[in-house]
């Protein structure tokens, strides 16, 4: 007489039941929308935290050095930095100043013209690159004090920009002990970042900068040794 199977019996073993496979997926689906959720919440509130905590350590008033360098080298980009690096080099804190990433149209000459009070250090005691940007200032820095042998800097660039200069200089001379010089530019003596679109703008674009200098350094530490 023949025998009627079992569902159980008619299955192979190992299948999933009917509707299992389906839960399985729906579970699966729902994780994945839920660290997706989290993720695109989670990552504008770090950014902005990290935002928070990068203006924070923002310096709002100009250093005093307690140290003197065998160089100074000041990142061109604001209109006193030049001004307070040569004061510097005046003031005798370093053997030498490097201009870096300066205009194709500006020269010694034309400094010396715009700063005659210290005509007599810049025909003695600058140099002059023409770099691009950031990773080029760091870059042109490291050859100019390996030639000069020297193994401490002051940096002049301003508040805004120093812990981007900072982190590229360090990558590319990591044995040279650097002094941060920040210039507060009169934009950010003069009101509140929040109380100014453009302001804010500026900085969240270098707090970005930032994060992204971070991040290749972490991920290349030793291409500036290379």
């Amino acid at each position: 007489m023949p025998m009627v199977g079992t569902e159980t019996e008619d299955r192979a073993p190992g299948l999933p039941r009917p509707g299992q496979g389906g839960r399985a997926s729906g579970r699966l689906l729902r994780g994945i929308g839920w660290w997706t959720i989290t993720i695109c919440l989670l990552v504008p509130l770090l950014l902005g935290v990290g935002f928070l905590w990068f203006i924070w350590r923002l310096p709002d008033s100009e250093t005093v050095l307690d140290r003197n360098a065998d160089g100074i080298v000041v990142l061109t980009g604001g209109a006193s930095r030049i001004n307070d690096a040569i004061e510097l080099l005046a003031a005798g804190r370093g053997q030498r100043l490097l201009i870096s990433g300066a205009n194709r149209s500006t020269n010694l000459v034309e400094i010396s013209r715009l700063n005659p009070e210290f005509a007599r250090w810049m025909r003695c005691c600058v140099d002059v690159d023409r770099s691009l940007n950031t990773l080029g200032n760091a870059i042109e820095t490291r050859h100019w004090a390996e030639r000069r042998g020297f193994h401490s800097l002051i940096v002049v660039t301003s508040s805004y920009h120093m812990p981007r200069a900072m982190k590229e200089i360090s990558h590319q001379l990591p044995g040279v002990a650097l002094v941060p010089f920040p210039v507060i530019s009169d934009r950010l003596k003069a009101e509140p970042w929040w109380s100014s679109g453009a302001t804010a703008k500026l900085l969240l674009s270098e707090y970005l900068k930032y994060i992204v200098t971070h991040v290749r350094v972490r991920l290349n530490p030793s291409s500036g040794t290379a």
